[in-house]
């Protein structure tokens, strides 16, 4: 059965780099042992995201909270960063704890210049895919309109191209000057690009293997050291703090409350279903008006006035948008449009939302009413 989780909501002082725990993580009539340390979840005030076990937060959390090497940090904008001792600083857009993952970006938008010389020893991570990329400098005059130059390696009179093309790399040499041939740590493994380059901007992927707490997590369990003074794994799905519940009174107590209700229910069925075939039999039935459906939608003058976004190479919205458009689940492309709608900045296909918000009067993925605003479109 997986364990609802539910977190306090986080108090923020206001100080630049002040944040509050959101709570221990809170357990539904389950209780974790006495010999598994209590797990705490922290945020960072700006970006939401979830911090537990193997991470700790650094100064905030004990070093026995979290597992050797994987310490974050809230910089001065309060998002998590992760450092990587011969590489950096990079800030997380994401963790995935049932896949091990996390989901880092450079600060400078540049993630290209790092990945040219990012060193993952000293680290517990692993790049998820590698691939060989060779970097060529070209003159600017040559690529122009042809391929898709790193931006913030290129200047006026020289472009950088990155490519696994090793097609491109031959028909370029003799006007290029190649700058290095590298396995590159790469978000997703892609086919050969066929003369094609890639500006390598997309959030880098990183997986870890120890400790290894995948069954543990995709089985809801929580996962974390099993005393202060060992650095042995251990799953709990019980609490002491819940008292002696275990999981077939769970069950029990869950099929009481779904049950007992269906039944009264399906006996107040029964009942109504009879007295109105018996009022059929003595009166003649009337038919009642059915109240008419009005549509409560935006007007078009006022979707029209929401933010419109063109995306670039790199794909990034703001916010704490997704890859995919949630209306249509179709993962969004360079150069699509996009509308954000103001207040909650949640973006979709302008297409899709149009047509929503003709229909609705509130944003599908928040249910908040979008105040009327007059946004330029803009390129990201």
């Amino acid at each position: 059965m997986n364990l609802q989780r539910s977190l306090i909501s986080k108090s923020w002082s206001g100080k630049p780099n002040d944040w509050q725990p959101k709570s221990l993580i809170a357990f539904n009539a389950v209780a974790i042992p006495t010999n598994l340390q209590e797990n705490k979840v922290f945020i960072c005030r700006s970006d939401h995201i979830p911090i537990r076990f193997p991470f700790s937060l650094q100064v905030k959390q004990p070093q026995n909270c979290g597992f050797p090497g994987f310490n974050l940090s809230c910089n001065d904008q309060g998002v998590t960063v992760l450092n990587l001792p011969y590489s950096g600083d990079f800030l997380v857009s994401n963790i995935n704890y049932q896949t091990q993952q996390i989901q880092v970006y450079d600060s400078n938008n540049c993630l290209a210049g790092r990945l040219l010389s990012l060193n993952l020893s000293g680290s517990p991570f692993n790049a998820a895919f590698y691939q060989n990329y060779t970097f060529l400098r070209c003159p600017t005059e040559l690529v122009t309109s042809r391929f898709t130059p790193i931006n913030c390696l290129s200047n006026s009179t020289a472009s950088v191209l990155a490519t696994s093309s090793m097609s491109l790399v031959n028909a370029m040499s003799t006007s290029c000057d190649i700058i290095d041939t590298l396995p590159t740590p790469v978000s997703h493994a892609s086919q050969d690009e066929k003369g094609f380059s890639v500006d390598l901007n997309d959030d880098l992927k990183l997986t870890w293997f120890v400790p290894d707490c995948t069954a543990c997590e995709t089985r809801g369990g929580i996962c974390g050291f099993k005393s202060n003074t060992t650095q042995e794994i251990g799953c709990s799905y019980e609490s002491s703090s819940g008292g002696s519940t275990n999981g077939l009174e769970v069950f029990r107590i869950i099929g009481l409350s779904i049950g007992v209700p269906a039944i009264i229910f399906a006996v107040g069925i029964g009942i109504f279903a009879c007295l109105l075939d018996q009022s059929r039999n003595s009166i003649p039935a009337a038919v009642t008006p059915q109240p008419a459906i009005v549509s409560t939608g935006v007007d078009e003058s006022t979707i029209e006035s929401y933010q419109k976004v063109v995306l670039g190479e790199s794909r990034r919205l703001p916010g704490l948008n997704d890859g995919s458009c949630p209306i249509c689940l179709s993962e969004y492309k360079s150069n699509e449009t996009l509308r954000c709608l103001p207040g909650c900045k949640h973006c979709f296909h302008a297409d899709c939302i149009d047509e929503w918000l003709r229909l609705n009067g509130t944003c599908p993925v928040c249910r908040n009413s979008p105040p009327h605003a007059n946004v330029p479109t803009e390129n990201v």
